[in-house]
């Protein structure tokens, strides 16, 4: 007599934010409109620098971070090729209420949206003598510069939309900066799964968020109820926006020129003193 034991499925943690790009991106794995063998997702949305912290614990299975965390992660995590944000013209900008020579940031008060992000990470590369940041939720940034609570924000995500809507203006675009310095595209988030999780899942988990893109990209109105139930910014225009900026050709697989993007970040990072050890690489 022969015993059929079906293997029991699996159950991941897995993080990413509200923005409308990751719940884009996600929807379709989450939904089960896309599947991946013996696994299932259980999905906990935070701001970025929330996750961020919650790898650093290593207390989520494949989460959305920082390009700006990954060295201190990479331990712990591999990198993924799809899911991620890289892209060109997507860059995060340094705003104030009235505009002032980029040279005066070294002096300034600037709203940061954490730590370990790729924000802050670009923003210390492009004025390596300003002061430690003002840590704030990202969407808080913004009405704390229009109140004149801090001099200048660092903002990200729909912000770059609806700044003027603030009051503010642009002092940096630290994409464009980046871009020009480098002429490649600007790591701003990846994916991470832990290494404990054993290469067949990991890759498993990988090629399900490929999927899960490309069925987004395939059926836009499966996602759009879940993209608006959980943005910040409810303008629907602000919505697609920010999917169309975000979400591109680097989502579905970085590719060589992605890879060429996240090794320049960090070698510059190195170089600058703020990654104080070699960061092995952070593939599989």
């Amino acid at each position: 007599m022969t015993v059929d034991i079906q293997e029991e499925t699996r159950t991941l943690t897995l993080g990413y934010s509200p923005c409308p790009n990751d719940t884009f991106i996600f929807h379709a794995l989450v939904s089960g409109l896309v599947t991946a063998e013996r696994l299932s997702f259980a999905e906990r949305l935070e701001d970025v620098e929330t996750l961020n912290r919650l790898a650093a614990d290593a207390a989520l299975d494949v989460t959305k971070v920082s390009y700006g965390a990954i060295p201190h992660l990479v331990r712990n995590y591999v990198l993924l090729r799809s899911g991620g944000a890289l892209g060109r013209g997507c860059g995060p900008l340094v705003v104030a209420r009235e505009r002032f020579d980029a040279d005066a940031l070294a002096s300034a008060r600037i709203a940061i949206p954490g730590r370990n992000t790729t924000a802050n990470l670009l923003l210390r590369l492009f004025a390596p003598d300003a002061a430690a940041g003002v840590e704030m939720v990202y969407s808080d940034i913004m009405p704390a510069v229009a109140r004149g609570a801090v001099d200048a924000g660092l903002i990200i995500h729909e912000s770059r939309f609806t700044y003027p809507d603030h009051g503010l203006v642009k002092l940096v675009d630290l994409g464009e900066w980046w871009e020009g310095t480098t002429g490649l595209p600007i790591p701003l988030g990846g994916i991470l799964a832990r290494r404990d999780l054993g290469e067949e899942a990991i890759r498993a988990v990988d090629d399900a968020i490929r999927r899960s893109v490309e069925h987004a990209f395939a059926h836009p109105a499966d996602w759009k109820d879940y993209v608006r139930a959980h943005a910040q910014e409810m303008d629907e225009a602000v919505q697609r926006q920010h999917i169309d900026l975000y979400v591109n050709r680097f989502t579905v697989d970085l590719g060589d020129e992605g890879e060429r993007a996240i090794h320049e970040l960090f070698a510059r990072a190195r170089a600058a003193g703020i990654i104080s050890e070699d960061v092995p690489s952070p593939f599989l």
